[in-house]
């Protein structure tokens, strides 16, 4: 089979970032839930917010900058994980999305997480993200990930993080190994013979 290539998006501004744990987290459960290990490329936006800005401006992205997005563009599968501020994804987060190429991510399995400090934050996932992935035409996993202070901190062991970090990175990866759906009964394989339907209708 052949060696998936993955890369990560990070939008976390500090360092080390809570965005940048969880990142790596979904990476390395994708990378367990695979048939074979992946080769995974981080990227953190915070060392290219100069080029983004001047791309937004220019209409150019610099030397570095497009290494970024060609590298995106082929990719087999994309980790996307911001912090929420004010309800919705951090804009250098946005930004780097803006100058993504158009329909670079047409058809891409991508998994998409946040951080926050409060839990009542994480619906941004699903009102601001998805939707954008959407419109952007990629294949967004049904399980978004959202990580708020509680999770991190001393008060819980972490384990329900852990089993939604497991959850979303199998889907993923049977997205990005293109494995085949489960197979369901069609309704209207064998058909009820339309003769068998009166005399049934008649009794």
């Amino acid at each position: 089979m052949t060696e998936r290539n993955l890369v990560v998006i990070s939008a976390g501004l500090s360092q080390p970032s809570s965005t940048r744990l969880l990142a790596d987290q979904l990476a390395a459960a994708t990378g367990r839930a695979l048939a074979q290990p992946p080769n995974i490329e981080v990227v953190e936006l915070r060392d290219h917010a100069k080029e983004v800005a001047n791309n937004l401006v220019t209409g150019f992205p610099g030397a570095e900058l497009r290494k970024v997005l060609d590298r995106v563009a082929a990719a087999d599968g994309l980790i996307a994980v911001t912090p929420i501020f004010q309800a919705s994804y951090s804009g250098l987060f946005k930004s780097f999305f803006d100058v993504v190429e158009t329909d670079s991510l047409v058809g891409k399995p991508v998994l998409i997480g946040a951080t926050g400090g409060s839990s009542r934050h994480s619906l941004a996932l699903e009102h601001a993200m998805r939707p954008m992935f959407s419109y952007l035409r990629a294949v967004v996993v049904p399980t978004a990930v959202y990580a708020a202070s509680e999770d991190w901190g001393s008060a819980g062991d972490g384990a329900a993080l852990a089993d939604r970090v497991d959850r979303a990175a199998g889907e993923f990866a049977a997205l990005v190994d293109h494995r085949p759906a489960p197979a369901r009964a069609d309704a209207f394989e064998e058909p009820v013979p339309f003769e068998q339907l009166l005399s049934q209708n008649r009794n």
